[in-house]
C-alpha cells in the first residue's frame, strides 16, 4: 500500500467518502485519489513523492500558478499583521475599489467566502429587487450547491422539475425552472409561460463545469434581450471565467452587461473568496443598507483579501492574458498536429486558458450536455490514468475542464499534447 492509499483508507473512517469535495474521490475515473503534499508553479508533489505536471490547477483559481512568489510575499506579510479581525479593514476596500475602477458597470462589491455563497446571495437579492419568487437556470450550468441550483429538467422544460440532490425540498424545486442551452425559442417559451413570475435568469456565459460549452454570441444576446423584455434580472455566474478570459471576464469579452455578477476562484488568488457585484441600485438592497440579509464571520478575511489584491494587481500589470492565449493556441496546434491520422476520435475545445478534451468525438462544437458523446465518460478514465502514469495530472472527471496558468511553459503544453496523442 502506497502513502496515498494509506491516507485515503484513514480518511474514509472520519470523512464521508474520504474527501471534502466529491470530485476529489476519483469516483468518475476510479482508483485511489492522490494526496498532495506540496505544489509549486505548475507542479504537484503527492504524498508518495512523485511529481506531476498539473493542468487541474485547483479547478481554476491559480491563474498565476502554485505559490506565486508575489502573492506568497503579500500573504506572509498579511499573516504577520493578523489573520482575522471580524471588523472593517482597508485591504477589502482596496480590492473593491480596484475592481470598480476597472469594470465600469460595477458600483458595489460584497465579498463572501465561496462561489456557492455568492450565487446564494445573488438569487436572494434578485428576488428582493423584483418581488418575484422563481429563478431560471440552464441545463448544464453549475452554480454551486445552494438548494435552488441543484435542480435539473424533468419531463418537460417548463414543467415538473426534480432535484439532483437529496434534501432539496419540493418547494424549492417548484421555484426553479430549467431551460436548454443554445435554444432561444425554448427560453422565450418558458419566460412567456411564466410571465411576471421570474426574478432572475442565471447562466454561466461560458459553461465550464459540465464540459466546456461555448455559447453562440447570438444566443447570449437573446438571453439578455429576453430578460429585459420580461423585467427579469440577468445574473452572470463568472466564478470560473471571472478575471480569467480578461480582467472583466466574459461580460467584457461578450459586450453583454449583466445585472448581477458572481465571482470566485481567481478573485481570492487561491484563498476562499467569493463576491457579488452590480449597480448601486441593486446592491443597496443588501444589509445594512437594505433588507436583504447577508453576513459572514470570515467574509473579507484580510489574508484572503490580500491574496486576491496581489493576484489582480499582477494581472493588470503584465501581459498575462496574451501569454495565456498564446499557450492555449500552442496547445491547440500541438494537439491537432499530434492527432492527425489517428483512428480514435477526440477533440479539444478551448477558450483562452480553459480547455476540455472530449474523447470519442470529432464533430462540431459541443454547446450543450446533450451533444456530449456517451463514449466520453467511458473512455476518459483510461486516458486519465494513462496520463497520470506519464506524470500529468488532469481533472479527475470527464466533465471538468483543464486550466492553463502563466507558470506553464510552451514545453509543458507540448508535453501534454504528445502524451494525449500517445494515449489515444
Amino acid at each position: 500500500m502506497n502513502r496515498s492509499e494509506e491516507l485515503f483508507t484513514r480518511a474514509q473512517r472520519v470523512t464521508p467518502g474520504g474527501v471534502h469535495s466529491p470530485v476529489r474521490a476519483f469516483g468518475m475515473v476510479g482508483g485511489t485519489p492522490l494526496f498532495i503534499e506540496s505544489a509549486h508553479a505548475a507542479r504537484l508533489t503527492c504524498a508518495d513523492g512523485r511529481e506531476y505536471l498539473d493542468f487541474c490547477m485547483a479547478f481554476g483559481p491559480l491563474i498565476l500558478g502554485h505559490t506565486d512568489p508575489d502573492v506568497s510575499t503579500a500573504v506572509i506579510a498579511a499573516v504577520h499583521r493578523g489573520w482575522s479581525y471580524g471588523a472593517a479593514d482597508a485591504i477589502s476596500l482596496e480590492l473593491a475599489e480596484l475592481i470598480a475602477r476597472h469594470i465600469d458597470w460595477v458600483d458595489r462589491v460584497r465579498f463572501v467566502n465561496s462561489g456557492t455563497e455568492a450565487v446564494m446571495t445573488a438569487l436572494r437579492l434578485a428576488r428582493a429587487v423584483t418581488g418575484r419568487d422563481k429563478v431560471l437556470k440552464f441545463d448544464g450550468c453549475y452554480h454551486g450547491h445552494t438548494d435552488a441550483m441543484l435542480i435539473r429538467a424533468g419531463s418537460g422544460l417548463a414543467g415538473a422539475t426534480s432535484p439532483d440532490s437529496a434534501g432539496v425540498t419540493t418547494g424549492v424545486s417548484g421555484d426553479t425552472l430549467i431551460a436548454p442551452l443554445d435554444d432561444e425559442m425554448q427560453l422565450a417559451r418558458i419566460l412567456e409561460q411564466h410571465r411576471g413570475e421570474i426574478a432572475a435568469v442565471i447562466i454561466e456565459p461560458l459553461p465550464a463545469n459540465h464540459g466546456l460549452l461555448p455559447q453562440r454570441d447570438a444566443f447570449l444576446q437573446s438571453v439578455a434581450e429576453l430578460c429585459r423584455a420580461h423585467a427579469a434580472l440577468l445574473i452572470f455566474d463568472e466564478v470560473i471565467t471571472g478575471f480569467r478570459l480578461g480582467f472583466g471576464g466574459y461580460a467584457q469579452q461578450s459586450g453583454i452587461t449583466p445585472d448581477i455578477v458572481t465571482w470566485g476562484k481567481i478573485i481570492g488568488g487561491g484563498f476562499p473568496v467569493g463576491a457579488i457585484a452590480a449597480r448601486a441600485d441593486i446592491m443597496d438592497h443588501l444589509a445594512p443598507v437594505g433588507r436583504v440579509y447577508q453576513a459572514g464571520t470570515l467574509s473579507a478575511n484580510p489574508v484572503a483579501m490580500t491574496a486576491g489584491l496581489a493576484t489582480l494587481r499582477k494581472l493588470l500589470a503584465g501581459d498575462t492574458y496574451a501569454e495565456l492565449e498564446s499557450l492555449g493556441q500552442q496547445l491547440e496546434t500541438h494537439f491537432e498536429e499530434q492527432r492527425a491520422g489517428q483512428a480514435e476520435g477526440a477533440r479539444l475545445q478551448r477558450a483562452g486558458s480553459l480547455f476540455w478534451f472530449v474523447p470519442g468525438s470529432d464533430d462540431g462544437v459541443i454547446r450543450s450536455t446533450h451533444q456530449i458523446p456517451e463514449s466520453a465518460g467511458r473512455l476518459y478514465p483510461d486516458i486519465f490514468h494513462a496520463l497520470l502514469e506519464r506524470g500529468i495530472y488532469l481533472p479527475p472527471s470527464p466533465y471538468e475542464v483543464g486550466f492553463l496558468s502563466i507558470a506553464h511553459t510552451a514545453e509543458d503544453v507540448e508535453r501534454l499534447a504528445a502524451a494525449m496523442s500517445a494515449v489515444l
